[in-house]
């Protein structure tokens, strides 16, 4: 697969997931770049703003397999990862694979589990895979977490600790649609939903491919030096306890070049950086504790060193194709 075969796949599963979803077509190549870049996504948003529907959508448009977990207090590790159970007909034990055994999982509230469920998904989002019983299991290929949480409802949840956090590539938000997207929605859905006959517009393995390819975007000398400088720039700014880690910087990178490619383009733009700084970094610095309180202040910081930091005179500001 090619750079040009990725930003053909990529317009395909856009206006494939818009035959459901109205808008938010943002959001859509976020995941798509998610999913090439092995990444996971947070989405933060109240109830019946689409992310279940839309986790569905992009399951559906890659012919791959869905799986949703209701995230629960009492919800355990093993509810996750599977199970190995004795087969009295056999006599042995089998494993019984659980819901993280799929390529979209989409982890609903996960901020209401326990620590210690919310912890058993670090291995399967970083390593791809989990251990259970000292034996180690692949997981799917392309394999994505598509993790929400409400922010408005706080009792009875566990906050994300830091460690999880830095898993996830991006954290977004859906939002509500506008008045004539949400007139769009209520004629799309008055009679079948249209999710019931969309059909699969790329093989889950052909996607998985292209995450070989999309690293041969090219990234300029200097634009690597403003991403680095922007990274560092949240370590030294005043509202800032901790900065971004140096995962983040690769996050950025990454992100970056599959902008790009599904872009169709073979280089690296300042405006990629732009586009991906605050959903790749806000969620990946703690404020002090003044800040915490004001709504997207995260945001604000990452928008504002953006606004700081100058831009390298030497980078490519247009596409040269």
């Amino acid at each position: 697969m090619s750079l040009g075969k990725i930003a053909h796949a990529a317009d395909r599963i856009r206006s494939n997931v818009s035959k459901v979803i109205v808008g938010k077509e943002d959001i859509v190549d976020k995941l798509i770049i998610a999913i090439l870049t092995s990444g996971h996504v947070l989405l933060e948003d109240v109830p019946g703003t689409g992310k279940t529907l839309l986790a569905k959508a992009l399951a559906k448009s890659i012919d791959g397999d869905f799986k949703r977990i209701q995230f629960t207090p009492d919800l355990l590790p093993s509810d996750l990862t599977g199970i190995h159970f004795y087969n009295q007909k056999l006599s042995e034990f089998e494993f019984r694979p659980g819901p993280l055994f799929a390529n979209i999982v989409l982890a609903d509230e996960i901020n209401r589990a326990t620590p210690r469920t919310q912890s058993s998904l670090l291995e399967s989002m970083e390593e791809r895979q989990v251990s259970i019983d000292g034996t180690t299991h692949q997981l799917g290929r392309p394999f994505l977490v598509i993790a929400t949480q409400n922010p408005i409802e706080q009792q009875g949840t566990f906050p994300l600790p830091e460690a999880q956090l830095d898993r996830f590539l991006f954290k977004l938000k859906m939002g509500y649609p506008t008045n004539e997207e949400g007139i769009a929605i209520m004629k799309r859905f008055m009679a079948d939903s249209p999710l019931e006959q969309l059909e699969p517009v790329i093989a889950a393995a052909e996607l998985d491919e292209a995450k070989s390819i999309y690293t041969s975007v090219s990234v300029s000398d200097e634009l690597l030096g403003y991403m680095l400088a922007i990274v560092e720039a949240t370590r030294a700014h005043s509202d800032t306890a901790l900065g971004a880690s140096p995962r983040s910087s690769q996050a950025l990178l990454r992100a970056c070049q599959a902008r790009a490619a599904i872009a169709g383009r073979q280089f690296v733009l300042p405006d990629d950086v732009k586009a991906m700084a605050v959903p790749v970094l806000a969620h990946r610095i703690a404020l002090r504790s003044v800040q915490r309180m004001r709504p997207d202040a995260a945001e604000h910081v990452i928008q504002a060193i953006l606004a700081a930091v100058p831009v390298p005179a030497d980078a490519p500001l247009v596409s040269r194709s």
